[in-house]
């Protein structure tokens, strides 16, 4: 028998696909974003706890990965909720629609900072962007003005106020939100800097992301996985090394490593809240509606995330780093979340 998409999604939405080839399912299944997943775990626990319902299963895959198997359809063998530190992109829209997951409800739980941090063995720094784009982009302008591979080895060489150490800086992989908006915030923030860079957006848009948003394949930036406390381990053995996350990790290892300031702004709390700080984005987690009602749970773990003692001001997860959304964005969310509002992509997402 072939079903058409809306088929698929119905029968979801009516606990027909449930039992499927690993039987029925009665915890919840998360996937997705590194950086959310802290945050993610803290509302589960609170949620098991606190209702009947079971603790859900939470697995850190990166925000790409995950979008990847949220994606993949719908049915007890594919995940409920996918966490994500960006928002998700029209081209996994339009992959989630292909294999019948429609009426995705997208919940932004609040702010993150990505941190440029290093061990506190060694000194503070502060950096531009600018800074930024010169020593991890994988092409940059030469005095004459045309592009060329990164020259630059030290810091040193990126600007003789800095320290004469090797540039090693420890971050995500592609597939990680961590780092896409890095690359967006940070080296496509310094790059804008150059006039005739920031030119190419108006007349090679595609040119433009390709030199702004490359990071150097070298050995500069070293791709070391999606696990943050990973990095900020490697930092304490490696004294000249920084490393690129979010900023609850740098909250929870201030004995141990300290943030760089950027643009002359601290990565501190206050500063990402009030927009201050540079690198700051946006969080999210993603429901799949045709799960609602077959798998257990779903909606009252959504009320648990979304409600104040979560992601008020005062709430538990702030205590982690999140950093919480004003009071009306809270409460549009909120809405969202009890309602299971699906997303509406504007066109050109």
């Amino acid at each position: 028998m072939n079903l058409s998409r809306n088929h698929i999604a119905f029968l979801a939405v009516l606990g027909l696909l449930v039992a499927g080839p690993s039987g029925a399912r009665d915890q919840i299944r998360i996937v997705g974003s590194s950086t959310v997943y802290p945050f993610a775990t803290a509302a589960a626990e609170e949620f098991g706890r606190s209702s009947e319902f079971k603790t859900p299963i939470i697995e850190s895959t990166g925000t790409g990965g995950g979008m990847k198997l949220f994606c993949a359809g719908v049915g007890v063998e594919h995940p409920d909720i996918t966490n994500a530190s960006r928002r998700i992109k029209a081209s996994e829209v339009e992959l989630c629609e292909k294999n019948g997951v429609e009426k995705i409800v997208e919940i932004k739980i609040g702010y993150d900072g990505i941190v440029f941090a290093n061990s506190k063995k060694t000194a503070k720094q502060a950096f531009t962007l600018r800074q930024i784009f010169l020593a991890l982009a994988k092409q940059v302008p030469a005095p004459s003005g045309e592009l060329i591979d990164n020259p630059n080895q030290t810091w040193k060489d990126v600007d003789p106020s800095l320290p004469d150490v090797k540039i090693e800086v420890l971050g995500p992989p592609p597939t990680s939100g961590t780092r896409d908006a890095f690359n967006e915030l940070a080296i496509e923030g310094g790059c804008k800097t150059f006039p005739e860079l920031a030119a190419l957006k108006k007349t090679d848009k595609n040119r433009y992301k390709q030199v702004c948003r490359a990071v150097r394949e070298d050995g500069a930036y070293v791709e070391a996985g999606e696990n943050d406390n990973l990095i900020v381990q490697k930092l304490v053995s490696n004294p000249n090394a920084f490393g690129v996350f979010g900023f609850s990790f740098l909250d929870q290892n201030v004995d141990v490593i300290q943030g760089s300031a950027v643009e002359g702004v601290e990565p501190a709390f206050e500063k990402i809240a009030s927009g201050d700080y540079p690198v700051s984005r946006s969080l999210y987690i993603y429901v799949k509606n045709a799960h609602v009602g077959s798998i257990p749970g779903i909606r009252e773990y959504l009320e648990e995330f979304t409600s104040e003692k979560a992601v008020g001001e005062e709430g538990y997860l702030s205590d982690r780093g999140l950093i919480p959304a004003p009071a009306a964005e809270r409460e549009k969310y909120r809405a969202d979340a009890e309602s299971l509002t699906a997303l509406q992509l504007a066109s050109g997402h």
